[in-house]
């Protein structure tokens, strides 16, 4: 897979080495110049596969033979179903979080671990990613008691769920939690600065989980086809998807399904951090400081793989005028929140009822419309008991975490602080 950087398209590099090297010089995302479609044939008989071979045949595709045990890689990653649910009416829910932190980043962080697990050889790595919300508890989990690499998860203090805290801040051993007294951006700039050290990123070996790897934003195109395997096939023609938007990996791995021959078109839903909608409305790129919210996954004012949507529209002769788009208050989430419950007793958390609501205003005659669950409701069981008047019940993993003491570590938003607290815990 031939990849270059969106800021440097000098600086050309495999799969594999942009896996390693995470990003790119000038903190430029790597992508490919040209996404290869399957044919109408291929794509018809890759949805009567199950989950785990479909997406092995379609990450093949787009990787090629870099890796010999992709199948074995793909196969111990994706462990677990993406069920796609009815939640109104010719509205279904695709539900990724039934992964081992309740979120759909597991699917992306699960395949990028075991990527690096069997390409580093006895080179060490140090994984520093930024979460917003779930991204860490995802990575953490997939990088746990892996050997020969240590994971520095940064999060915004106060800013995410106490049970997405707990399940990034408990585990010790290679995983190192950083509440950071600031905003994700904050958190997001960190890591752009440390890659930007090349001195400190050679000593460490840094690498990133976040959605600027190549690695997570291919395994998350794998359940936009799953989805569409689970509808009847007189329904695989006119779908859209709605998809809850904060940095914008999400929605590109949509559009690179989309490429792909994915026939669908895409609704972006944000919540009041509305920097995307307002751009695709005035053609005006303003972001605003970043407002938090009760969907704080979706908290980014300034959303790190917008370039690759662009590239991405760009490579196809797609006009951005063809992507729907919505924003709402807090207000009007829990409203959606409770409008749903009470119709049909679905339960939504608050990023999900974003895209729901929104995939409600948006969807045409016709369609079939489908909304991510990006988490568990559980995960954000305060506000979901609170808004909709219900109990919900915690999952065994989320009763084990909750219990649990908090290991993480404070520091303001300097990088030099970053800096020598990571070349102390790492002792190097």
């Amino acid at each position: 897979m031939d990849l270059y950087n969106l800021k440097d398209d000098s600086e050309k590099v495999s799969f594999t080495e942009a896996v390693l090297k995470g990003i790119g010089k000038n903190q430029g995302l790597f992508f490919p110049k040209h996404i290869e479609p399957l044919d109408e044939s291929t794509l018809s008989w890759l949805y009567d596969l199950d989950l785990t071979e479909r997406s092995y045949r379609i990450l093949k595709h787009l990787i090629g033979d870099e890796l010999p045990n992709l199948k074995a890689i793909v196969k111990d990653a994706f462990t677990f179903k993406a069920p796609l649910v009815k939640a109104d009416e010719n509205i279904y829910a695709l539900e990724l979080f039934h992964g081992p932190t309740l979120a759909f980043k597991d699917f992306g962080a699960r395949f990028m671990a075991r990527v690096l697990g069997s390409i580093r050889e006895d080179k060490r790595l140090t994984i520093l990613t930024a979460t917003s919300g779930d991204t860490g508890a995802a990575v953490a989990d997939a990088f746990y008691g892996q050997e020969g690499i240590d994971v520095v998860v940064l999060y915004p203090k106060g800013k995410i769920s106490k049970l997405q805290e707990k399940m990034i801040s408990t585990l010790g051993g290679n995983i190192k939690a950083v509440q950071i007294d600031g905003i994700f951006d904050e958190c997001q700039d960190l890591v752009k600065t440390a890659f930007d050290d090349l001195e400190f990123k050679e000593k460490v070996g840094l690498n990133s989980a976040n959605s600027i790897n190549i690695s997570r934003l291919l395994a998350q195109v794998c359940y936009y086809f799953e989805a569409i395997a689970q509808l009847p096939k007189e329904k695989r023609d006119k779908v859209v998807f709605s998809v809850p938007c904060g940095n914008f990996g999400n929605i590109t791995a949509g559009l690179i399904a989309k490429a792909l021959g994915v026939k669908c078109r895409f609704v972006v839903a944000c919540n009041a951090n509305d920097t995307i909608p307002r751009y695709l409305e005035s053609g005006n790129f303003e972001p605003h400081e970043t407002i938090a919210t009760l969907s704080n996954a979706m908290d980014i004012s300034r959303p790190n793989n917008w370039p690759r949507v662009e590239a991405l529209f760009k490579m196809q002769n797609w006009s951005l005028k063809d992507l729907d788009y919505g924003s709402m208050s807090d207000e009007e989430t829990k409203k959606a929140m409770v409008r749903l419950y009470e119709k049909t007793c679905y339960a939504l958390e608050p990023h999900a009822a974003i895209a729901y609501d929104t995939l409600r205003n948006k969807i045409r005659e016709g369609e079939t419309g489908i909304f991510l669950g990006t988490a568990h409701p559980a995960k954000f069981k305060e506000d979901v008991d609170k808004i909709i008047g219900i109990d919900v019940n915690l999952p065994k993993v989320l009763k084990e975490k909750a219990r649990l003491e908090s290991l993480a570590y404070e520091l303001k938003p300097d990088y030099n602080a970053l800096k020598a607290y990571m070349l102390e815990v790492l002792k190097v």
